[in-house]
Formats: structure tokens, sequence, C-alpha cells
């Protein structure tokens, strides 16, 4: 290890939180967390279970942590809340800093951002339910059926729905304005879909996804033998470079730092269409990230290290700045 382990001291994993991804974030954390434990780090796990920042805040300041490993999924996790409380806190965490988690999750700012940056993205309206409730002739600016129909702040395909024509998209808006106000309707883009893992600033073979469901909802996604993951993709090598340099680019754009993991749908013609840039991807050691890093030779223990290893240089950082 090139760093001694005491030098990093007592290192929190943060899981649980109040979204809707609670479950998933328990099963990363504990993951995390006994990776570490194997490793020999004095580590413990924090269950975040209260929604009041000030609690939140109180909880971790009084678990007495140097460093916190980030294995919070959704909100709190990815939208800028605990990476605040943590800056608050003056303690260095793993992952992307407050504006670029929220500019992440948000996949209606995220897609603005990448399109103004020639950065490919599928067609797409955002709407609010206020919006559509008053104006409901802005359903007609929809018609690149079949379109994919999902909330504009939630990951792990919660709330999403494959519309094949209009007959059906207001039942699959209700659905994911369930989950926020705003949602994001994108054109579906017919290809391979694949996902890109960035960690530091490398990019790790991508990923084939392949569902056995015509589309990769969070049944596909959680169930097991819903979906085969073919690592390294079998795409052309110029193929596979163009998808890592623009996840990199996406990455990049956003400001995202350590990891993150690029989602696409490689067209027909290959063109790498970004479908979201996810800041704490999932992190079991079946989960994309980490099968994508051990197609580049790292386990996932010494995933679970290397990322405490750039946290460690934010500690640092803010060593010589305060």
């Amino acid at each position: 290890m090139a760093k001694d382990i005491e030098q990093f001291g007592h290192i929190g994993v943060l899981m649980g939180g109040y979204s809707s991804e609670r479950e998933i974030s328990l099963k990363s954390g504990r993951a995390v967390y006994d990776a570490l434990k194997r490793q020999g780090f004095y580590v413990s796990p924090l269950d975040i279970a209260d929604k009041e920042e000030e609690k939140i805040a109180a909880f971790v300041s009084g678990s007495r942590l140097d460093m916190a490993f980030i294995a919070l999924h959704g909100h709190l996790g990815e939208d800028g809340t605990i990476q605040t409380i943590l800056e608050r806190l003056q303690i260095p965490y793993t992952g992307s800093g407050p504006q670029a988690s929220r500019l992440a999750l948000n996949k209606a700012l995220a897609q603005d951002i990448f399109q103004k940056n020639n950065i490919p993205v599928p067609p797409y309206v955002t709407l609010s339910y206020e919006e559509m409730s008053q104006h409901r002739s802005l359903m007609d600016e929809i018609s690149f059926f079949p379109v994919v129909v999902k909330p504009a702040q939630e990951g792990s395909s919660i709330g999403v729905t494959l519309v094949a024509g209009p007959q059906t998209l207001e039942e699959a808006m209700r659905k994911a304005w369930q989950y926020g106000d705003r949602i994001l309707v994108e054109q579906y883009i017919k290809g391979k879909e694949l996902t890109v893992g960035i960690l530091g600033e490398e990019a790790l073979p991508a990923i084939e996804i392949r569902p056995q469901r015509p589309f990769f909802d969070f049944t596909a996604k959680y169930s097991d033998g819903m979906t085969d993951y073919i690592v390294p993709a079998p795409i052309p090598t110029d193929v596979s470079l163009k998808l890592q340099e623009t996840a990199l680019r996406a990455h990049r754009i956003l400001d995202c730092e350590d990891l993150s993991r690029v989602d696409f749908m490689l067209a027909e013609d290959n063109t790498p269409y970004v479908l979201e840039v996810n800041t704490i991807p999932g992190f079991t050691a079946t989960s994309l990230l980490p099968k994508a890093a051990r197609a580049a030779g790292i386990d996932f223990d010494r995933l679970c290290v290397r990322l405490l290893e750039l946290a460690y240089d934010k500690k640092k950082k803010i060593k010589n700045t305060a």
C-alpha cells in the first residue's frame, strides 16, 4: 500500500440515507466496510437515517472521523448535501464535491450542459407537473417515440418507463412525477447500452449491458439472472476509445472527482449518446464500476483503498490551507 494505514485515521463508511435507494446503499456500504476491514483499516459503518441536516452533522461529528467513504446513493449522498456537511466539518471524503454532485443528479441540467459542450445526448424535453397542468399543449412537443420517461433526480432506474407511443405517455409521466416535480422525456436510442467507469483520471474498460427484458429497468438491474454484463464490451477498439474519451469529457465538464460511472446508448451508427453520470455508483463486489475495475486488474479491496488514497490527498490539502 502506498500509504501507512495509520495515516488514514478513523474512517466512516456513510450508508443508508432516506432516499428510494436506501437498501442498495446499505449493500454498497457494507461491502466497502468489509473490504476496508479486511485491509486492516480503523473503520466504522455509519447508517445515516435522519433527514435533518443539523442532526446528520451532529451524528457525523460525534463519530470523530478523520475521513469519510460515501456510499450514499440518491438524495443526501448524490445531491451535494452530505458533501456540504463534511466540508463544513472539515472531514475529507471520497468522490465529487457538492456542486458536481448536484449537477450530475439533476439529469435535466446535466443534459443541458452536455448539449452546450457538444457531447451527444438523446433529444429530450423536461417538464414539471405544474407546467403540464397549465399547458397541456407541451405534450405535443413530444413526437419522437419511443421515449424514455424518468424522474429528473433519481437513480437506479427508479420511476423509469419505456413508452412506445402517445397512448401511455401521460401514465408514465405521472409515475415519474411521484419521485419529484421535474421529469425528463428523452428519445429512446436504438442500439447497445454501455457504461464506462472513471477512477481518478482514468477511464476503465466499457461494459455492455444486455437485459433479458426489453429495457434495463429497476427489475433488470437488481434481479439475479435478468441481465448479462460483458466486460470488456465486444465493440471495435476505436469505438471503445471514443466511449472512454466521451466519458472522461462528461466527468470533467461536470467537475466530478475521484470516480463516476457514465451510462451510454451506442447508436447503430456508433454515436455514443450520454444518458447520465453517476457520482456514487453501486459499490458491491458485483456492481458495474467494480466489474470494470476488475477487468483493468484492480480487485474490489484495492478499488476501495484507491478511493481512500484519493480522498487522503484532499485531507492533505485541507491541512495545508487551514
